[in-house]
């Protein structure tokens, strides 16, 4: 455990890599603050020649709005430098099951982010996909982090899933921070729905597998030499680890120090903050 937090691994490591794919909410800044040192990180990133894109599992916003707000705090990137978990569903869903009905749990910056990819969303009211087809139930339920959760949706989400239609959802993050602790994530839906229904989902942001492929594939690098960066080990950390890139964790958001040993994943190298990260980089 103690080779994660030495100084020649943590160099290591940063000198390995050539994207770091960095969470945000935790990571880079919490809730509308951004972090002490994040933007230093990023000039540190490309004096030496490295990229860095930012990649959430919140999907409660489209990546238009994360620019955006990441435009606030005077970070400006482009669309091809950031990536949701709900994009990694779009192109799951696009792949996989083309043409499916959707019933989708999701804020409506996700709903629109579906329609203006072409998934045929169902509507329950009227029984009825975009696409004209009428149907009892849709072939798809997706979950994702929907602030704008109701009972009815939770019921007909349950009452599909039990009929058949097909659990997926966009990540399994449990808790999401802001600054007074924490508020249900997507990972806590989809355990009420589960309690409920006896089916497990399949989640595709990260840590799995579809969201390695999607970086990979958009931006060229192998995942011998990306490093995802960010404050949970379960899901950012496990990124990495699990699917041959590396994982690094910061210490700014929810998982703390004294939740590293009894952790299965464990870290590649552990920081403080992206800070300590950039600091160490201009060295």
């Amino acid at each position: 455990m103690l080779s994660m937090f030495n100084l020649e691994t943590k160099k290591k490591i940063l000198n390995s890599t050539e994207l770091f794919v960095l969470d945000m909410d935790g990571t880079f800044y919490l809730e509308n603050d951004i972090l002490d040192g994040s933007l230093d990180f990023l000039e540190a990133v490309k004096r030496a020649g490295k990229r860095y894109i930012f990649f959430t599992n919140n999907s409660s916003t489209s990546s238009e709005e994360y620019i955006k707000k990441l435009a606030k705090m005077n970070c400006h990137i482009i669309s091809d430098m950031i990536m949701t978990s709900g994009d990694v569903m779009i192109k799951f869903l696009q792949t996989e099951y083309p043409g499916k009905s959707v019933y989708l749990l999701g804020t409506e910056p996700l709903r629109t982010s579906f329609v203006n990819a072409g998934i045929n969303l169902y509507d329950a009211e009227n029984g009825v996909s975009s696409d004209g087809r009428k149907a009892n139930r849709p072939d798809i339920v997706v979950v994702g982090f929907d602030k704008t959760l109701t009972y009815e949706t939770l019921t007909n989400a349950c009452t599909y899933i039990r009929e058949g239609a097909i659990f997926l959802a966009t990540h399994l993050d449990i808790n999401c921070p802001v600054k007074n602790g924490f508020i249900p994530d997507c990972g806590a839906i989809c355990a009420a729905i589960e309690l409920s229904t006896g089916v497990k989902p399949r989640f595709v942001g990260k840590p799995f597998k579809e969201t390695v492929d999607m970086i990979v594939a958009s931006t060229g690098i192998s995942a011998d030499k990306i490093s995802f960066v960010g404050d949970r080990i379960y899901t950012d950390v496990a990124t990495g680890v699990n699917n041959g890139a590396m994982g690094v964790l910061v210490l700014t958001g929810e998982t703390k120090k004294d939740d590293i040993p009894a952790s299965k994943v464990q870290p590649d190298a552990v920081f403080d903050s992206i800070k300590e990260m950039g600091e160490m980089l201009s060295d």
